[in-house]
C-alpha cells in the first residue's frame, strides 16, 4: 500500500505509471478539457468519488489502496484546515 498522503501527487504518479496523458484520462472520463485532471493532480480540486473509482480502475489501483490514500489525504487536509483556524497557522 502506498504511503502517499497527497491525493493529487498520488494520482499523477499512478497516471504516469499507467502510461496515460492528462488528455487521455479526460477523454476516457468524458471531460472536454484536461484541465480537470490537471487541477486534481495539483491539489486544486478533488475528483468526485465515482470518478475516483473510475480512475482507480483505469490506473489499476485496488479499491482498498485508493480508499486508504483518499482517507489519509482527507485527514491531512482537515487537520491542516483546523490547525489554521485554531492556531492561526499551519502546524510544523
Amino acid at each position: 500500500m502506498s504511503k502517499e498522503k497527497n491525493l493529487g501527487s498520488y494520482l499523477k504518479k499512478k497516471r504516469s505509471t499507467a502510461g496515460f496523458s492528462q488528455r487521455d484520462v479526460a477523454n476516457k472520463l468524458g471531460y472536454t478539457s484536461s484541465q480537470f485532471v490537471s487541477n486534481w493532480e495539483r491539489g486544486l480540486a478533488a475528483p468526485p468519488i465515482p470518478t475516483l473509482k473510475k480512475l482507480g480502475s483505469m490506473y489499476r489501483i485496488s479499491e482498498k489502496e485508493l480508499y486508504e490514500v483518499v482517507l489519509k489525504s482527507t485527514i491531512q487536509s482537515v487537520t491542516e484546515q483546523l490547525q489554521k483556524k485554531f492556531y492561526g497557522r499551519k502546524a510544523h
